[in-house]
């Protein structure tokens, strides 16, 4: 149905050109009129008219007027100017207005016809593209979830920064930190804590979608699933420039988050907060707010409102010490000895005749890394192996020998993990292109093969391209193609069998992938070179 409003303020023109509209389409308009300015505005308010046939002269307010009021709440109508004259200065505002024609009177009938079947042709075209961008918002609504749990679980769970960073992306995500709330439910509170009984879980798989809209109302955040009776939410953010202001004004946030999810599902809520952490060591504030929530009974709680918090009692270049561990899994043995040598130059600087106090720190540091690379799978851990560690700290006499003795050490865990690392990805590879030799016949997708290996598609196909130099659709179009030639020299074998044979069903689709890659066609390369 199209809404068609005539406005002209001759009684014999408005009945003429809505009659030739009524006869030549019948039910599929609605048409209404009008005969002054006023009375068009008025209409338009009613009838939200699709096209719109303006009279440039009537009673009281014009028709250039009166477009431009209807354009302030109809965006979408499309206008055609009817006037007896032909005025430049009519013409450019009409122009300027967005109006479709302008008609000079006295109009035909066939004009009439070919001007409305035009015009509902351009409501058509935009009735479609709204409608396909309702179906993409549809889709995208859809997928969002996944993507953004795909995300939480990579940064908090899986540590794959790789991943992460590519969701990230598809997230158009700006800050490199941020913190986590995690979000506990239940069905009532027993002294200060949340039960949850075991339908609690099923329950919360209902209200779950209405609950991603009211918490991404409150903060600009990315959802995580469902977890037992959790819900991690990861909040990128800047630094606080205000610690103690920003903290205060998060918790009320949290609070008034809570009231609204009360107020709309049937269960009860708690949020812990952890503190802001480069996206890289995110899981620690994960498990902050895991602490938080523990360690207190209020409905609200951020870490730092622990009594509990270890901190350190003086200045300390906790930043750097986080980069180190950090290059220290990435198996950066440059990044990881730059911040080694930093460590030795401020413990010296600042604690010159304190010598066991360095030794401490140092041992410290080595056992922590050594305690990442064993969790990596990197090194191997007997109750004996670091036995002669403290007497070989204290045997250290200058600052300088215990800085060599540190460096040796860190960088003997770095290359163990950077080497474990290569390993598990070379191994990842061969085991793919295995898989990929064997089963080339077969509909085989990215998804299939790093499922076998065990690896997230995205970083599979990153050390896949990497180790080999192609990306996974090159290799297996490659191995496909090589095994096709094979077949077509073969006078056994009909260019159809070759094809399906090397994983291509479709003989067309064969056909186009072949001479691409080889510069003819299966049956040139059959006939130049077969049997």
């Amino acid at each position: 149905m199209y809404r068609i409003l005539i406005a002209d303020d001759e009684g014999l023109m408005l009945e003429a050109f809505k009659g030739v509209i009524l006869a030549e389409f019948g039910d599929k308009c609605s048409v209404e009129t009008a005969k002054t300015g006023r009375a068009v505005i008025e209409k338009a308010e009613t009838f939200h008219p699709d096209i719109v046939f303006m009279d440039i002269h009537m009673p009281g307010i014009n028709g250039i007027q009166a477009m431009r009021e209807i354009r302030k709440f109809n965006n979408s109508a499309l206008f055609y100017v009817v006037s007896a004259y032909d005025k430049f200065d009519y013409a450019k505002e009409a122009i300027n207005l967005g109006v479709e024609q302008y008609l000079t009177k006295p109009i035909s009938k066939s004009k009439i016809i070919s001007v409305v079947e035009e015009a509902t042709a351009k409501v058509d075209k935009v009735r479609d593209q709204r409608s396909n961008l309702l179906k993409i918002q549809e889709k995208l609504e859809t997928v969002i979830p996944v993507v953004e749990s795909g995300y939480v679980n990579s940064l908090l769970f899986q540590k794959e920064m790789a991943a992460a960073g590519y969701y990230q992306q598809l997230l158009d995500i700006e800050y490199g930190q941020g913190y986590v709330m995690v979000v506990q439910f239940g069905q009532s509170y027993e002294n200060g804590r949340l039960v949850s009984p075991v339908g609690m879980n099923v329950k919360a798989q209902s209200f779950y979608p209405e609950f991603r809209d009211v918490v991404k109302s409150a903060f600009p955040c990315v959802v995580g699933n469902i977890m037992s009776n959790r819900i991690p939410v990861v909040v990128p953010c800047e630094i606080f420039q205000n610690p103690y202001e920003d903290r205060i004004d998060l918790v009320e946030k949290a609070r008034e988050l809570v009231t609204r999810l009360e107020g709309r599902l049937d269960a009860k809520f708690r949020v812990g907060i952890g503190r802001v952490w480069e996206m890289e060591e995110l899981e620690r504030s994960y498990r902050e707010a895991l602490r938080a929530l523990n360690g207190s009974l209020s409905r609200v709680i951020h870490i730092e409102d622990l009594s509990q918090n270890g901190v350190y009692d003086e200045a300390f270049p906790g930043n750097d010490e986080k980069r180190m561990f950090r290059c220290l899994e990435e198996g950066n043995e440059e990044g990881m000895l730059q911040e080694v040598n930093f460590f030795c130059d401020w413990m010296v600087e600042h604690y010159s005749q304190d010598m066991n106090n360095i030794r401490l720190k140092i041992l410290e540091f080595i056992i922590w890394g050594e305690k990442i690379a064993f969790d990596s799978g990197a090194i191997n851990y007997g109750f004996s192996y670091r036995r002669d560690y403290l007497d070989t700290a204290m045997s250290l006499s200058t600052y300088e020998d215990l800085r060599k003795w540190f460096q040796e050490k860190m960088v003997n865990v770095c290359r163990a993990i950077r080497d474990q690392k290569e390993d598990q990805s070379n191994s990842a590879v061969k085991k793919a292109m295995l898989y990929i030799q064997e089963n080339y016949s077969r509909d085989i997708s990215l998804d299939d093969v790093s499922s076998q290996v065990n690896i997230s598609p995205y970083y599979f196909s990153k050390i896949f391209k990497e180790e080999t130099g192609e990306n996974f659709i090159e290799y297996l179009t490659r191995v496909r193609i090589d095994k096709a030639k094979e077949l077509l020299v073969d006078a056994n074998v009909s260019v159809k069998e070759a094809g399906i044979q090397s994983g291509y069903s479709d003989p067309n689709y064969f056909s186009r992938i072949f001479k691409k890659q080889m510069d003819m066609t299966p049956s040139e390369y059959k006939a130049r070179y077969g049997k």
